[in-house]
């Protein structure tokens, strides 16, 4: 694989979790997961914030995983990873508290 598809997995993972994450709130929504009892709350809030872990773990394995070395294209390449793991980390947290089924 070669390097810009390397810098890119990080906000590759963020653009797929943002659009699974907005979809299975769709969903949902419409088949009534909010009022589904678990364990751990709502069933709507559980999937949704299972969903965002997956993509943090994966975005933290992307950190970890990344190459190492002093050259530019492993910079770059570490520089995406963190890229999608914080927009990961940012943009979807209120999954966390946030339901707006209307």
């Amino acid at each position: 694989m070669t390097w810009p598809w390397l810098a890119l997995r990080g906000p590759i993972l963020w653009a797929i979790a943002f659009s699974g994450i907005y979809a299975l709130h769709g969903v949902g929504c419409t088949w009534g997961w909010p009022g589904v009892a678990t364990p751990l709350g709502p069933l709507h809030g559980v999937v949704l914030a299972g969903v965002w872990l997956c993509a943090l773990i994966g975005a933290g394995a992307i950190v970890l995983t990344g190459p190492r070395g002093a050259d530019r294209a492993a910079a770059i390449t570490r520089l995406g990873g963190w890229i999608g793991l914080a927009a990961t980390l940012l943009t979807l947290f209120p999954v966390l508290g946030v339901t707006s089924c209307g």
